[in-house]
């Protein structure tokens, strides 16, 4: 097959006062006495409501304004909404509210006309954002738009990783992703799972995709799974159990199908899951 790589493009007339605007937002973010949630609704107010920057406060409280009005500028404040992992039972309360606001920030961004599908800015500033809310992350992390967490503090990224549109990262129970894992569209990763017989009764499991790992389209990856090194997920799949190094796994449950060509040779220590070399 043809290798087709991605294309430079010119600069935009914007991108000095896109790298200003980042580099404010990184000034912020960088001194512990920085008010993220105040950050966040300033951030979201330049961007949404320009209109409204200066009397924010007057306005959400006053009754002559528009309910709906007064809700939505009220909304750009990450104290005046819940997120879905706030009721979870294990949400760690402390962490969560220390990361929410970074968290509102990008989703809330990615559904204004300035992200949705802007993609250089919208790469910059996720990746901005992602080192105050991950466990861990590492260069060249690349995100596109309508990615969505659980907690975000239980998720470790390594080099080079890229993550799709419109994906899931479950990483309740915790995710590690290795140095350039792949998630393609609508892919869901877990890491919780719920008893069939009581919904309360959860386990939560670390999920792994090793270096190298490609979880393609509309895929998922289960609680507790261990995606080998080089292994893929194809479309649509589930993958239920371990993925073996260098196989493709396809199907409900998934299964393999064959091996990589690049594969090593039998008997190579990479050809075994992490789970398996630990013993």
């Amino acid at each position: 097959m043809p290798r087709i790589p991605l294309q430079p493009l010119p600069p935009t007339s914007t991108d000095a006062l896109a790298a200003r605007w980042l580099g404010q937002l990184a000034e912020r973010l960088a001194d512990p006495a920085t008010d993220r949630a105040l950050l966040c609704r300033e951030t979201l107010l330049e961007l949404a409501y320009p209109a409204y920057r200066d009397r924010w406060e007057e306005t959400v409280h006053d009754e002559r304004e528009p309910m709906g009005t007064r809700l939505a500028l009220a909304a750009l404040d990450p104290r005046q909404i819940t997120l879905e992992p706030e009721y979870y039972g294990d949400c760690d309360q402390a962490r969560f509210q220390r990361v929410k606001p970074l968290l509102w920030l990008w989703y809330s961004f990615d559904r204004l006309p300035i992200g949705g599908q802007a993609v250089a800015l919208g790469v910059q500033l996720r990746r901005l954002l992602a080192p105050h809310i991950f466990k861990r992350v590492g260069r060249n992390f690349k995100c596109f738009q309508q990615v969505e967490f659980s907690f975000g503090y239980n998720l470790e990224v390594g080099d080079d990783v890229v993550v799709h549109r419109h994906v899931l990262l479950d990483d309740r129970g915790g995710i590690r992703l290795g140095n350039r894992v792949s998630i393609s569209d609508y892919a869901n990763i877990y890491s919780h799972t719920h008893s069939i017989v009581e919904q309360v009764d959860v386990t939560n499991a670390m999920t792994i995709l090793a270096d190298d790992v490609r979880v393609t389209y509309h895929a998922t990856v289960l609680a507790g799974v261990h995606v080998g090194e080089n292994g893929m997920v194809g479309a649509v799949a589930v993958a239920t159990k371990d993925v073996r190094p260098y196989h493709v796994n396809v199907g409900i449950p998934a299964k393999s199908v064959r091996v990589k060509p690049n594969a090593p040779r039998d008997g190579d220590d990479r050809l075994r899951t992490s789970r398996e070399r630990e013993g």
